[in-house]
C-alpha cells in the first residue's frame, strides 16, 4: 500500500493531526461534537475526570471518564466546512498509521453524537423541547464532493426532496444521509424523532434577512410543507447532514440530537437558551453512559 503524501496526511511535528492538533491516544471512541467552543467545557464538567485539553483555533478537545466509560467532546465550530476537516481528522487519528501513513488493516468505528441546537420548521415542535435526527437532507453542498452511496429508501427521499424543490428554485443538488440505526434506537426513546435540513448559512439560506435581501420570500413555509409519505422536516441547522454523511463513508456511527431555541413557523425563541442545553447535555450522557 502506497504512503498518503504529506501534503494529503499533514502531521504535525509533535505527531499530531494538523488542523485539530489531537494525537491518536488523545480521543475515545465515543465523540460528542458540538458546534461553540465554550461548549465543551459545559460537557466535560459534568466528567468524573479530564485527561486531555487541547484548543487550536475553533477546535477543542476534552477526553475524559465519566462512570468509567471513556468519552471525548470536540467542538467543531460553525458549519459543514468544518465538519468536512473534524470527521477527516478523527478518522484518521484511528484508522491511518501515522508513522507509515498507510491505512490500518483493521478498521476502527467511532459513535459520534452531534449535540447541538436548531430551529424548528414544525408548529408541534416547540422552543426547549428536543429531536433526534432519523434523517438529514444537506443544502449545503459537502457531500456533492465526495462519492456517497445510498439506500433504495434514501435515494426514492432524495429525489421527492430535490423535485419538490426544483420548482420553486433554479438550481438545487441536496444530498440525504441517514443516522446510525444503532444509535437511534439507543435515543429514539427519549427524544422526538425527525428529519434535519442543513443549511448553508445561518441568515437566507435558512430564510431570514436582516438588511441584504434574498432571492426566496417563502423558505420556511415551502419547507413546512414538505411531506415524503409520513416524513417531514422537523427543524433547519449547519452541521448534521455532513456528519452523517462522512460518518457513513468512514464507517462511523453517527447520531444527532438538537435543542430546539427558535419556532420559525411561530416567530419564537427560547428564553432559557443556556438551561435547554444543560438539560440536553445531561440527557445525552446519561444515555451514553448507561
Amino acid at each position: 500500500m502506497q504512503p498518503i503524501p504529506e501534503s494529503e496526511l499533514i502531521i504535525n511535528p509533535d505527531g499530531s493531526i494538523y488542523h485539530l492538533q489531537l494525537r491518536p491516544e488523545q480521543i475515545a471512541d465515543t465523540i460528542i461534537t458540538v458546534g461553540d467552543p465554550d461548549r465543551v467545557s459545559d460537557v466535560s464538567r459534568c466528567f468524573d475526570s479530564v485527561q486531555h485539553r487541547v484548543q487550536h483555533r475553533e477546535f477543542v478537545t476534552h477526553t475524559g471518564y465519566l462512570n468509567n466509560k471513556r468519552i471525548t467532546v470536540i467542538s467543531t465550530g460553525i458549519g459543514t466546512d468544518n465538519v468536512d476537516i473534524v470527521l477527516n481528522e478523527l478518522d484518521a487519528l484511528v484508522n491511518i498509521d501515522f508513522a507509515t501513513r498507510t491505512i490500518k488493516p483493521v478498521h476502527t468505528s467511532l459513535q459520534i453524537i452531534r449535540l447541538g441546537t436548531s430551529g424548528s420548521v414544525d408548529e408541534s415542535l416547540p422552543v426547549d423541547s428536543y429531536v433526534v435526527s432519523e434523517n438529514a437532507i444537506g443544502m449545503d453542498g459537502l457531500m456533492n464532493f465526495y462519492d456517497m452511496p445510498n439506500s433504495i429508501q434514501e435515494t426514492v427521499y432524495l429525489e421527492a426532496f430535490t423535485n419538490y424543490m426544483k420548482a420553486h428554485f433554479k438550481e438545487v443538488k441536496p444530498y440525504f444521509a441517514s443516522a446510525s440505526p444503532e444509535l437511534l434506537a439507543r435515543f429514539e426513546p427519549h427524544f422526538r424523532v425527525g428529519t434535519t435540513l442543513t443549511a448553508t448559512g445561518f441568515y437566507a439560506p435558512q430564510g431570514r434577512m436582516l438588511r441584504a435581501q434574498k432571492s426566496f420570500d417563502n423558505f420556511i413555509p415551502l419547507i413546512n410543507a414538505f411531506r415524503h409519505k409520513h416524513y417531514r422536516i422537523t427543524n433547519l441547522e449547519m452541521e448534521t447532514a455532513g456528519i452523517f454523511g462522512l460518518g457513513k463513508m468512514l464507517g462511523h456511527h453517527c447520531i444527532g440530537v438538537s435543542a430546539i431555541l427558535a419556532n420559525r413557523i411561530q416567530g419564537q425563541f427560547s428564553k432559557q437558551p443556556q438551561k435547554t442545553v444543560q438539560k440536553l447535555i445531561e440527557q445525552v450522557l446519561e444515555i451514553v453512559t448507561t
